[in-house]
């Protein structure tokens, strides 16, 4: 008992998930232009490595949480919840530089109609995601608690949106792209951009999860 009164009750957990939400929300960013950008390879070159910025910075932030809960004696949500939020959340920001490491490594060449589509259905995603988070520390209150519930079912409908623009970009590309090549390099992508969108669905779910718990 005396070593659970040397411990700090709360850590500032709600924060540091705002904080790496925000990451998220940077890189989600940081992509798209260096998708709208990509025939300029000096902006290129500067998106991409904003992207990493913003993925080391969420690092940063998942390693401070995982660290804090074993330092904090009592959590404000239970403390599986808080380790497979924040951790899920970091998938996140690893898949957008997944995403942008690809397409230097495949030497993609030129960016199609349906990159795009699924680069902002992604943007919408994180940015939804950070609203969610956002709601977090107040979810006590039935109106903050309903809202970060329907923030939820908006990610699960731009997932929903995602998947059907991966499989009519499939189709088309299976069926009109000549080279072989480019077709095993455009499916990496489109299949990493509509997991951007799956892996923000999990972290929706983990937050209805905690507001049906906590609420």
């Amino acid at each position: 008992m005396l070593f659970g009164k040397l411990l700090p009750r709360e850590g500032n957990f709600f924060q540091m998930f705002d904080q790496h939400a925000e990451r998220i929300v940077e890189a989600a960013h940081a992509f798209a232009q260096l998708v709208a950008h990509y025939n300029d390879l000096h902006l290129r070159e500067k998106y991409n490595q904003d992207v990493d910025n913003a993925e080391r910075a969420a690092d940063r932030v998942t390693h401070e949480v995982n660290k804090s809960i074993h330092k904090t004696f009592i959590t404000p949500i239970d403390r599986e919840q808080i380790h497979s939020l924040i951790n899920t959340m970091d998938d996140v920001a690893d898949l957008i530089q997944d995403s942008a490491e690809t397409m230097a490594l495949y030497d993609v060449h030129h960016m199609t109609v349906e990159i795009s589509r699924l680069t902002d259905l992604s943007v919408k995603c994180c940015e939804r995601l950070r609203d969610a988070v956002h709601l977090l520390e107040k979810i006590a209150e039935p109106a903050v608690a309903e809202a970060a519930l329907k923030t939820c079912e908006e990610i699960d409908r731009l997932e929903s949106d995602a998947d059907r623009v991966m499989r009519a970009a499939m189709s088309k590309l299976f069926r009109e792209e000549p080279d072989v090549r480019e077709v095993i390099k455009l499916k990496a992508i489109y299949e990493l951009l509509e997991t951007i969108t799956d892996k923000c669905e999990d972290v929706a779910n983990i937050i209805e999860g905690i507001v049906l718990e906590n609420s």
